[in-house]
This record gives structure tokens, C-alpha cells and sequence, in this order.
């Protein structure tokens, strides 16, 4: 990039970046704490169709016939095909529902960096072709903290609470999300000095050899009394990260809804939608904040020496790590994770886990995990927890967790607000 391009980045980076946190938004975010709305956001995907499933699970490497192969599930406890459980986190249709009045909607945070820190899943049933889901949560709690990257920061737990078409509850999201005025991130450069990969033949065989031993449990149980507290998982790998990695993961279905990427006249629409959003390119052309995930010049603009991946993909490395472990037969209970480092291009990232703890509860024989990725240079990118639930030879198949009482209630009320709304043609 010339030093001209660069100086117009730079300048575009300033005019779009001088925001700063506001306590307005942070006080409007702090009254609408624990309330519940319909979400109307129509995501890239809504219905999981065998594609669909197949689709998504490939966008983060996944190759599992349980989710690619409709032929393979029939020969399955669950009779055919079924998606990984956190294919729950893409698909989304509007649910009709009373909107949230302006003074309702929390703070805006325009031109202020935001980014998934972490996230946190429950899962009580699996999602099926044909199942379409909807959603509706809130903001369940901010804090204001001093962060290291950036000073001050606003800390934010989404809940997300997903359901298909019979108001069944599939799980609840709950993300972390933390917002960073982009200005301060930029000028403390805490990350100027993180140099750039480079691997040998070498290096590359070596994480061949990973990929090549890599392969999902399948049909062969893993039964509970076979599981040792202290058993270490399989190594798995992800990357190194490029480009195509990126375009492959929203080719699967992830859309990054509210705000999108669209071309042509739907991007002039959305541009006058989010102005904010889009900041002028090298070339002068308006273009999404979130080319951070695969503009590294854009990238090197608010602080960081290359582009970065999204949190949600690791999520979803994660858990493809969990599902591969546990077999068909098995089921992903819960999935808790906190992103520690940036995952930049070029990076590549190995997985680890162990088995921390083994009981029964409620009928069921769980199994708790510490997991991580951990990068080239040593870093622990992703640390996080799951429990699982395993077959036993003595209690019989894995069971599903059961939905809270008031939670089936909550949405229940949504679903039939939903129907109400559209007998009576409301938008």
C-alpha cells in the first residue's frame, strides 16, 4: 500500500473513529436490563434444511456424516440427520412481537468498536430439516471496566434464547460483547509488535499430520464408565487462517445480522440505514467496518497488524472439537468460552482438552471438559468449559436436559403472540 493510500486510510479511520463512550448509552443500556423482545432480524438462514446443515457445517471444517450425510442419520439414535447443536447461533426468522420503543433500545455506541469476547451456550434439544427458529432475549447485564487494549470499555451479556416453530425451546446464547472506542485502541498499538508468521515445509507437515488423524467418534459409543477424569482429548487444528476462511465460514450461513453484508443497491440501502457502519476504503469507497476480518490494511487502522477472525467462528471450532469426542450418540449439554487473543491471518491454532470431572445427575451421566486453542507462538487464544452427556452401559442412552419451566412458559407466550400478530396482518 502506498504511502498515499495509507495516509487516506488513516484520515477516513480518524473522521469515522473520534467517538467516544458515551454514559448516555450506557445508562439507557442499564434501563432496559432483563427485559424480553421478540427478535425480528431475518438472518442469512432461518430454516435448517439438509443443505443447509451441510453447509454450515463444512463453513468451519466439519465434516461429520451426522450432519452431512442424510442417509448416514438414519442409522443413528436420532433417525436421521441432525445439525451441530450450534447451528442454533445463525438461523433466525422475525418474530412478530411488540417492538421496543426508542427509549427502549439501549445505547447506540455509534463509532465505537465492538467485539465477541466470549459466549456461552445451553442446548436441551437438537435441530432437525425442516426446523426453523426464532428468538427473542435482551440485554441481561453492563459494566463498565478499564481495559488494557483499549482504557475504558463497556461489558455486555446478550441472551439469546432460541426456539423452532413449535416454541420448543433448542437453547440460550448467552454472548459477551465488549465495546472499545477505536481511537484509543489504535493509539495505545499494544500489538505493533506481533510479528508475522511464516512456516516452513516443514511446520505445514506437521499440522498435515494432526488433520490427518483427525476423525469424529461416529458410531462407536463412548460410554460414561469408559471416561477417566484426567483422559486427555484427541489434538485437533484450525488453520493457519486465510482469507478463504473467512469467505467459507459466511458461504455456510453466518450472516452477521443486525448489520450484513450486501451488495449493489441493498448496500446503498444499508449504507443509509448504518451510516456509521461504512468508512471509506483506499479507493475512497464506502465500505463495512467489519472488513476487519479480511482487510489487513483496514485492520492495521485501528490497531491491530492483521486481520482477525471472528470469536464465533472459534465457538464453532470448539465445538466441533466437543462433537467429534463424544460420538453419535453423545450430546453437547453446555459450552462455556472466553476469547483471550486475537486469532490473526496466518495463525494457526491447536486444540486441547481434558476431561475435568464425571457424574450423574438427574438421570444422566455427564462428563465436564477444560478446552483451549493455543497458537503458534505459545498463546492460549480460547479457554473455555463443556459438559457433555454420554450413553452408559448401566443407565442406557444419553438424555436431554429439560427445559426450565418458566423459560418453556416464556416462550410458549412468545410463539402465541407471534400467531396473534399475524391473524390480525399486524407488521
Amino acid at each position: 500500500m502506498s504511502e498515499t493510500t495509507s495516509e487516506r486510510v488513516q484520515e477516513e479511520f480518524t473522521k469515522a473513529t473520534s467517538a467516544e463512550l458515551q454514559d448516555a448509552d450506557i445508562e439507557k443500556d442499564r434501563a432496559i436490563l432483563g427485559r424480553d423482545w421478540a427478535s425480528r432480524s431475518q438472518e442469512f438462514l432461518s430454516t435448517a434444511t439438509p443443505e443447509a446443515i451441510r453447509n454450515f457445517a463444512h463453513g468451519y471444517g466439519d465434516d461429520n456424516p451426522l450432519y452431512c450425510d442424510p442417509e448416514y442419520g438414519r442409522g443413528t439414535r436420532w433417525g436421521g440427520q441432525i445439525a451441530p447443536p450450534i447451528m442454533a447461533a445463525v438461523l433466525n426468522a422475525p418474530l412478530r412481537g411488540e417492538r421496543p420503543s426508542k427509549q427502549e433500545r439501549g445505547g447506540s455506541y455509534r463509532g465505537i468498536h465492538a467485539f465477541v469476547s466470549g459466549g456461552t451456550w445451553d442446548w436441551y434439544r437438537p435441530i432437525r430439516p425442516g426446523d426453523t427458529l426464532y428468538s427473542f432475549g435482551g440485554l441481561e447485564s453492563v459494566e463498565v471496566k478499564r481495559s488494557e487494549f483499549a482504557g475504558r470499555s463497556v461489558v455486555k451479556v446478550h441472551r439469546e434464547v432460541k426456539m423452532n416453530g413449535n416454541a420448543e425451546v433448542v437453547g440460550v446464547y448467552r454472548t459477551l460483547v465488549i465495546y472499545t472506542e477505536r481511537k484509543k485502541a489504535r493509539e495505545r498499538g499494544k500489538y505493533a509488535g506481533i510479528e508475522e508468521p511464516s512456516y516452513t515445509d516443514e511446520d505445514l507437515a506437521r499440522i498435515d499430520e494432526i488433520y490427518a488423524g483427525e476423525r469424529p467418534r461416529g458410531a462407536r459409543p463412548r460410554y460414561f464408565e469408559d471416561v477417566a477424569v484426567g483422559e486427555v482429548l484427541p489434538a485437533m487444528v484450525k488453520g493457519p487462517l486465510t482469507t478463504t476462511d473467512m469467505i467459507v465460514f459466511h458461504a455456510g450461513g453466518y450472516g452477521f445480522v443486525p448489520y450484513g453484508l450486501k451488495t449493489g443497491r441493498l448496500a446503498y440501502a444499508n449504507r443509509q440505514r448504518i451510516a456509521p457502519f461504512y468508512i471509506k476504503n483506499e479507493y475512497g469507497v464506502p465500505d463495512v467496518a467489519q472488513r476487519v476480518h479480511w482487510d489487513s490494511a483496514w485492520s492495521q487502522a485501528i490497531g491491530n497488524p492483521r486481520a482477525y477472525d471472528y470469536g464465533v467462528l472459534r465457538e464453532c471450532w470448539m465445538h466441533h472439537y466437543l462433537t467429534d469426542w463424544i460420538g453419535d450418540d453423545g450430546w453437547v449439554v453446555s459450552q462455556h468460552d472466553e476469547i483471550r487473543k486475537f486469532n490473526y491471518h496466518g495463525d494457526v491454532q491447536f486444540l486441547s482438552g481434558e476431561v475435568t470431572g464425571k457424574y450423574e445427575e438427574g438421570g444422566r451421566c455427564l462428563v465436564d471438559i477444560a478446552f483451549k486453542a493455543t497458537n503458534q507462538r505459545g498463546e492460549d487464544t480460547i479457554k473455555g468449559t463443556a459438559t457433555v452427556c454420554l450413553p452408559s452401559r448401566e443407565h442406557g442412552p444419553a438424555l436431554l436436559p429439560e427445559v426450565p419451566a418458566d423459560l418453556q412458559r416464556r416462550a410458549v407466550e412468545m410463539m402465541a403472540r407471534h400467531g396473534e400478530l399475524l391473524r390480525e396482518g399486524a407488521r
